[in-house]
């Protein structure tokens, strides 16, 4: 009898509050794997891909210190389909064996993999059950509005790229309402915490 990694996907859209929700998980000593941290990992100054990303879109994509302009890169993919395609193809199977490494390294009675497309790509395949953090949509872009300078256009554009709300809260096991307030997070967490210990010591594998 083996025990296989016990994997949750964690997964919200931009402005959700899911990192918020991962750290809570983090603060029980559970590992959170982030998509976002892989997508940054592979991108890396030396890395294949950001020359290659460089030779497509040229040096002026990268800032004065050789690193991703990400905001740049953003602006360039989200208004033009076949640039995100591209970019999708190059870069998705590298942050797949990349969180794939840290799941397999990861210790613990299970491990989170935090990832905001975790349906839109095949990193669902990776995972047992899906917790999606949720809030509507108007909340989205306004709490999204508030971070890193992003524009309104860029917001609806990444809404409008990710799998819609309805089909997200279909498809996932937990519902993670962040609507309430702030001070009820660490107490759903920590029943939520429970469940998944329990479910965990059931994942065993002939």
């Amino acid at each position: 009898m083996t025990k296989s990694p016990f994997i949750i996907g964690l997964t919200g859209g931009i402005g959700s509050g899911k990192s918020t929700v991962a750290s809570h998980f983090e603060a029980l000593g559970i590992v959170s794997v982030d998509a976002d941290q892989a997508s940054r990992a592979v991108v890396a100054p030396g890395m294949p891909a950001l020359i290659d990303i460089a030779e497509h879109f040229g040096n002026t994509i990268l800032t004065a210190n050789g690193e991703l302009n990400r905001a740049k890169l953003r602006g360039l993919i989200f208004s033009c389909k076949e640039e995100k395609t591209w970019l999708e193809r190059l870069l998705h199977p590298l942050i797949r064996t990349w969180i794939m490494d840290q799941l397999c390294q990861a210790q613990g009675p299970y491990v989170m993999l935090e990832s905001p497309l975790l349906f839109e790509t095949d990193q669902h395949l990776l995972v047992d059950y899906v917790l999606l953090v949720d809030i509507p949509i108007e909340l989205q872009r306004q709490r999204a509005a508030t971070r890193d300078g992003t524009t309104a256009e860029q917001i609806q554009s990444i809404i409008d790229s990710q799998m819609p709300r309805e089909e997200k809260r279909h498809r996932a096991q937990w519902i993670f309402d962040n609507t309430l307030d702030q001070d009820t997070i660490a107490p759903r967490v920590n029943s939520l915490h429970q469940v998944f210990l329990d479910r965990s010591k059931q994942n065993i594998k002939e």
